[in-house]
């Protein structure tokens, strides 16, 4: 999954409580654990573990209220599945207290999917809410459409979508680093598993990386979809994190750009842009399909993270 830090200090005593109540044994340990490859139903859990569904949803609330998952509600013909899914990646606890640890922060904002601020979009291109197609399918004007923010998952072979996102909390600020993460995958007729596609990135204009998509995946639905969906669609995508620090980009654990905050100018102007797309001259030109809150595997739209002092 994406790189979301959460960070203590060891003198915030009532929320330290919580995350040691959480970690503190070993049947919710594991259910961390499975929930680092995918999301589950609290039925599919318990049946994982071998536990009664009302001891995984006695831990489970403790995870919550830890701020370790999330929990989403999903219709299905037997009424509603609670999916559980991972809300952090890294813990990281503090030992110093002193001014310059006590202002330390994260700053997250989960953008909808919908909300993009610029697109040139291609036929064989779509939106989707959780009750049905928005307006018509390879109608590259819907994009257009205020019923876009509606949008729960989108796809296009061809050009890009931009987001902006605001950037008033990195103001007068230290900024050690903004990150985007988010579901994606290729585009093809149906799913093909295997369908390459190179998706890049820019930052207020800037190429900063390039992700190569292995393919538009289904064959199991994906954790999250409305049953209304599919079974011969695109199902679920994966998780990729776009991090911008003072020394470079990282596109998930790997440097791939001598671009940094200072030189894409992340503290200026009033807004950040972020662009996703498919170059005109790329190797594999296989699409995009990105997912929100309510498609896919995981339980988020397009995050947007800042860690500043």
């Amino acid at each position: 999954m994406a790189d979301r830090i959460f960070q203590f200090r060891i003198d915030e005593e009532e929320r330290l409580n919580d995350i040691v109540q959480a970690l503190n044994t070993s049947v919710r340990r594991k259910i961390m654990t499975m929930l680092s490859t995918s999301s589950y139903s609290i039925a599919d859990l318990a049946k994982k573990l071998k536990l009664p569904i009302s001891t995984v949803s006695f831990h489970i609330n403790i995870l919550r209220k830890a701020g370790f998952i999330n929990i989403a509600v999903k219709r299905n013909t037997r009424g509603n599945a609670k999916i559980v899914s991972r809300k952090i990646d890294h813990l990281s606890f503090d030992f110093l207290v002193d001014n310059r640890q006590a202002e330390h922060r994260i700053f997250s904002m989960d953008i909808p999917i919908g909300s993009f601020t610029d697109a040139e979009i291609e036929a064989g291109c779509g939106m989707a809410s959780t009750s049905g197609i928005i307006i018509a399918d390879d109608t590259p004007g819907v994009f257009f459409s205020p019923e876009r923010y509606q949008a729960q998952i989108l796809w296009f072979s061809k050009g890009y979508i931009e987001y902006r996102v605001p950037n008033y909390m990195l103001k007068g600020k230290q900024v050690n680093s903004v990150m985007f993460s988010m579901e994606l995958c290729s585009e093809a007729p149906n799913y093909r598993n295997k369908w390459e596609s190179d998706i890049s990135f820019w930052i207020n204009g800037v190429e900063v990386a390039t992700y190569v998509s292995p393919g538009d995946f289904g064959g199991r639905r994906g954790r999250l979809n409305p049953d209304w969906w599919s079974d011969f669609s695109t199902q679920y995508g994966m998780m990729k994190s776009l991090k911008i620090t003072q020394e470079c980009v990282f596109l998930d654990e790997t440097p791939v750009s001598t671009q940094n905050i200072e030189k894409l100018k992340l503290q200026e102007g009033d807004y950040i842009a972020l662009r996703i797309g498919i170059k005109k001259d790329a190797k594999h030109q296989g699409g995009i399909n990105l997912f929100g809150e309510h498609f896919g595997d995981y339980s988020q739209g397009l995050v947007y993270a800042v860690d500043y002092n």
